[in-house]
């Protein structure tokens, strides 16, 4: 059963299988997000853990041994536990456990914190390394805004002007390739024509918050000043966006196979731990 959420200017659900967040409305019941329509795509939030997008050939060796770990990892397919849960936040937490560690040898403790405060949802990932050793990942978020008129309606809008500077996918691994797209005043006019190899991924940004506006007309925003990576993502004709923080992104074709060497990966020490911070604000 997903967990609702609601305060006197937001109502969220989640479903406890991924932590996903399927549905943010406002005090009039307009919906912010994707149906996840199988006929297009059939999620609506993904959490992304161990990994962002592919490794190369789906494996990686670790003390010698070959694990297979498939695209954004494992933790969007599993059940997590309620740890915590208020009129207005949960917790949710995954562990490791046996059938983790056939794909990811590492004791960890993921949780994600859902908060809403005034006309905000504040999203908290902590990862907790609680083994032996040091442990690598990485975290990524992947939410589907629904945009249902006209695509070329909608816009853009980086905090600062950007020249976006994009990797190309091939056969889902990220090239050397570069294509950049200049942001003049920070705003980037939606079309389908940027997504015809796939998703603009960005492995550096410098605007801390993207604002989605229809007609000129600015309407959600989502903040992540903790994720240092970036992904903007649909295909033609599909009626949505993905604005997706990243900490880490896919194996590019030259990947060895080490996470410890994988570029844009993070390593918890013994005992620490890390939290991220995701916030979706609307603005009208």
């Amino acid at each position: 059963m997903n967990v609702t959420l609601s305060n006197t200017v937001l109502s969220v659900s989640i479903n406890p299988k991924g932590a996903e967040l399927v549905s943010l409305k406002d005090d009039n019941g307009k919906e912010y997000m994707w149906e996840a329509n199988p006929e297009y795509w059939g999620k609506h939030s993904p959490v992304l853990f161990p990994i962002v997008g592919v490794l190369k050939d789906n494996s990686y060796t670790h003390n010698d041994k070959k694990y297979n770990l498939s695209r954004h990892g494992f933790a969007r397919d599993m059940m997590f536990e309620i740890k915590e849960q208020f009129e207005d936040s949960v917790i949710f937490l995954l562990t490791a456990d046996d059938s983790t560690k056939e794909k990811y040898p590492f004791d960890f403790e993921l949780e994600v914190q859902y908060t809403l405060e005034d006309n905000n949802l504040y999203i908290d990932y902590t990862v907790v390394n609680m083994g032996d050793g040091d442990m690598p990942f990485s975290l990524g978020a992947h939410p589907a805004f629904a945009l249902p008129n006209d695509f070329n309606d909608y816009s853009l809008e980086f905090e600062k002007d950007e020249e976006l500077i994009t990797h190309p996918l091939e056969n889902e691994l990220l090239t050397d390739r570069k294509i950049i797209y200049s942001v003049p005043e920070g705003i980037l006019p939606l079309e389908y024509s940027l997504f015809k190899k796939d998703a603009l991924v960005c492995k550096e940004i410098d605007s801390t918050y993207i604002t989605i506006a229809e007609n000129d007309e600015p309407f959600l925003r989502v903040t992540f000043p903790d994720f240092p990576h970036l992904g903007i993502w649909t295909k033609p004709d599909f009626p949505f966006l993905c604005i997706e923080p990243w900490q880490g992104y896919a194996d590019s074709p030259s990947a060895n196979g080490n996470l410890f060497e994988k570029e844009g990966m993070l390593v918890l020490e013994e005992g620490s731990e890390i939290t991220k911070t995701l916030t979706i604000e609307i603005l009208k």
